[in-house]
């Protein structure tokens, strides 16, 4: 399975700038979608599904503001951040007021840009994880019933696992095949994020990874920095 790029929507009037930016998102693995003014920046959210926002605020026909303030009448989640020139108390009040979710003055480091974008699709990742009802899942072999927390291979006698196991073995599997965060399951299931804590998780998959190797065709994948990706291999269509 294709890990699907997260998608951008961003609106910058300056072309010069706008075009920097995106090839710059577009090397970071974001799908970014550019808009040269509010209007033009309205209509394409309209015609497709955004995971974040980057909106300029001083804009021709439509600014910042009042692009933030449709959009959010559509969609009263996904995020967006704020570019500015202007520093002004009011206006940033302003913008948290419309639904802004972060503010960036002009000129800003690209990295900072980069990490604020990250840690808000972390916490709508954990959000929508959090929504899930889903409690029943088949990984290769084994079936996972996170109400009863029973692990079953085949037709086996069911394993009982603990509570952490459950929930650490339903988070991975609700991102079967994609990137579950290390600080997600830090933060849902430990409600922490520190070393302690991240040593704690680190034996939970070693735990959970000698109960899945009885399956050739499920595996824990350790991403260096970043967290774990529960591969399924050959999963039935």
């Amino acid at each position: 399975m294709e890990i699907q790029n997260k998608k951008i929507l961003l609106v910058e009037d300056d072309p010069n700038f706008g075009t920097v930016l995106k090839d710059y998102l577009s090397m970071n693995d974001y799908d970014v979608v550019h808009a040269k003014n509010g209007m033009e920046g309205f209509e394409k959210f309209k015609k497709d599904n955004y995971d974040l926002c980057i909106l300029d605020v001083m804009m021709p026909y439509k600014d910042g503001f009042t692009l933030a303030k449709e959009i959010r009448e559509k969609n009263a989640e996904v995020p967006i951040i704020f570019l500015t020139a202007k520093a002004l108390k009011e206006d940033v009040m302003k913008g948290y007021k419309v639904g802004a979710d972060d503010y960036l003055n002009k000129p800003f480091d690209s990295e900072v840009l980069l990490m604020k974008i990250k840690a808000m699709m972390q916490r709508k990742t954990s959000d929508s994880v959090a929504d899930s009802k889903q409690f029943e899942f088949v990984i290769g072999r084994f079936n996972l019933n996170s109400k009863l927390r029973f692990l079953t291979f085949d037709k086996e006698e069911p394993i009982k696992l603990s509570p952490k196991e459950n929930e650490l073995l339903r988070l991975l599997a609700l991102h079967e095949n994609d990137l579950m965060p290390r600080e997600l399951a830090l933060t849902k299931i430990w409600r922490d994020d520190n070393y302690f804590t991240s040593r704690s998780m680190d034996v939970y998959i070693a735990k959970l990874r000698k109960y899945l190797k009885r399956d050739e065709d499920a595996e824990i994948l350790n991403i260096h920095g970043e967290g774990f990706r529960l591969v399924v291999k050959n999963k039935a269509e």
